[in-house]
């Protein structure tokens, strides 16, 4: 039973995950839309959460040979998938930040994780619903 429930909710996990971490992302262009030669970074979340997915992105099992190693947790699995925004107007200082576009891909992203939320607290109510009844 229990392997049934973390299966369905592993999707939503993997989704929420993404999310917070695109948001951390975003904010952080945000936080540095005045610093000279930053460049805005991004992920594209639905190619981020096929992979996923397919990939079951988690704590990754890496070997270390010394005690100073990073642990893998230093590190967002997600990492990888992170991508340069494309520069849609020069700047004289070499900084990619658009901010228009910065704050709408926040507020986009707030709206979907908030909706997620919702949605697997529904789906929790339903779950423990069917559970009571039994």
């Amino acid at each position: 039973m229990t392997n049934r429930l973390d299966k369905e909710l592993q999707f939503h996990q993997s989704a929420l995950n993404l999310r917070a971490y695109r948001q951390q992302l975003l904010s952080s262009n945000i936080a540095n839309a005045d610093t000279p030669n930053y460049k805005a970074r991004d992920i594209d979340f639905t190619k981020a959460l096929g992979s996923a997915l397919d990939a079951r992105l988690g704590p990754l099992a890496l070997a270390t040979t010394s005690n100073r190693h990073l642990s893998p947790a230093a590190a967002h699995p997600a990492e990888a998938l992170a991508q340069y925004r494309n520069d849609q107007q020069a700047s004289v200082d070499g900084n990619t930040v658009n901010m228009d576009v910065e704050r709408a891909a926040f507020a986009e992203n707030a709206l979907h994780y908030e909706a997620s939320i919702t949605f697997i607290n529904g789906l929790l109510r339903s779950m423990q619903s069917a559970v009571q009844s039994q």
